[in-house]
């Protein structure tokens, strides 16, 4: 059974705070007749405020609060007080964690790095009071501007991995093994396929106090892409990694046909994966001798390769200085995300280039307002 702990998908209800009306207040007071207007205006609606975390790694803490509101903004008040404005609601997630709309599958936004904030919802702004309509004409205006309406709508957050290395093979292929002998990571290993139920993530030293993260996809089967197994849903973390390390163990019955299909699901899944640099690892070299080892590099692809046991330890170092030099090439410095629409039912639909809106509060263009009938 998963590990519950592990979450990476929540639908969420959200809803921002609606502007507080604008007072129509009119100034009385002893020996001060006809004072004139003086409402204030309505406090700001709250806003929803994502924000990443890197304390988090999950999406568990949301699981369970399906809805968010943030509170309204209060009305304006006389002698041109402001109203208060509504509570903003924070939502924090873990670093990689991209927003997408439930109804719609249009991407919203994304946060990436440790304390970064972006509004989801804008909160309605308030009304203007009536002090802001006084005229020469029109001295004493006995209307207001309502307050703007709140904005909801019904959000995805799907969690993807930040990892510069991913690991991508088939079930038991020693990935799980890797991990736990180049970094402090300790997944659980046995002998079974689908013994890796969840990601993990791992840090691995190299020379000179350097360090990378590796990041443990569980295993991809034939047709993964189509929902078979668990790839469909763990596919989606392999986007966010910027170098792919495809592990065949030495004992496959033909090393290239498993690396293509493997390259497939992904091409399946999502082709611009195949702009990734990638490098092949054949795992399990301990059971292969000089001449065993000659004869299957006759036949691999043109990709960089190396034979590793994570047993013995052989050809890990090598495996390492491949992977540094591959993470530090001009092309790899920078990892470009395409943002790409998906339809409701989780599928990709179409790519789609997104430019986030400026969501930093309201202007200063007045507003339209109603006129209210006093008489009634």
């Amino acid at each position: 059974m998963a590990n519950s702990n592990f979450v990476d998908y929540v639908k969420i209800h959200c809803r921002s705070g609606k502007g507080g009306a604008g007072s129509t207040h009119l100034h009385r007071e002893k020996f001060t007749p006809k004072g004139g207007p003086d409402g204030g205006d309505g406090g700001r609606g709250g806003h929803v405020i994502l924000r990443a975390n890197r304390n988090y790694w999950t999406l568990l803490h949301l699981k369970y609060s399906r809805h968010v509101f943030a509170g309204h903004g209060s009305h304006g008040g006389p002698n041109r007080s402001f109203g208060k404005d509504g509570e903003d609601q924070l939502i924090e997630v873990p670093c990689g964690t991209v927003v997408f709309d439930a109804d719609t599958g249009e991407y919203l936004c994304e946060v990436t790095e440790d304390g970064q904030e972006l509004i989801l919802l804008r909160g309605g702004r308030g009304g203007q009071g009536n002090w802001h309509f006084r005229t020469a004409t029109n001295q004493t205006p006995r209307y207001a501007q309502p307050g703007e309406p709140a904005e909801e709508r019904m959000v995805i957050m799907e969690l993807k991995l930040l990892a510069d290395v991913g690991l991508v093979g088939f079930p038991n292929a020693g990935k799980s093994t890797l991990l736990s002998a180049v970094s402090a990571a300790r997944p659980k290993i046995a002998d079974y396929p689908f013994t890796t139920l969840e990601p993990n993530l791992g840090i691995v030293s190299y020379r000179d106090n350097r360090s990378f993260v590796m990041a443990d996809i569980p295993g991809i089967i034939e047709g993964a892409s189509e929902g078979r197994g668990l790839g469909l849903r763990f596919l989606r973390h392999i986007e966010r990694n910027s170098l792919l390390l495809f592990m065949v163990p030495a004992d496959s019955n033909d090393i290239r046909a498993e690396y293509e299909v493997l390259l497939n699901e992904i091409r399946q899944f999502n082709p611009e994966l195949l702009d990734k640099q990638r490098v092949l690892a054949v795992t399990k070299c301990d059971m292969l001798d000089e001449e065993l080892t000659a004869a299957l590099q006759e036949d691999l692809p043109d990709v960089p390769c190396v034979f590793i046991s994570s047993i013995t330890g052989q050809g890990i170092p090598e495996l390492k200085d491949i992977l540094w030099q591959e993470l530090n090439r001009e092309e790899n410095r920078v990892t470009a995300f395409t943002h790409r629409n998906l339809d409701v039912n989780h599928r990709v639909r179409e790519e789609d280039e997104f430019e986030l809106d400026d969501f930093e509060g309201g202007d200063d263009d007045e507003a339209d307002y109603e006129e209210y009938d006093w008489d009634e």
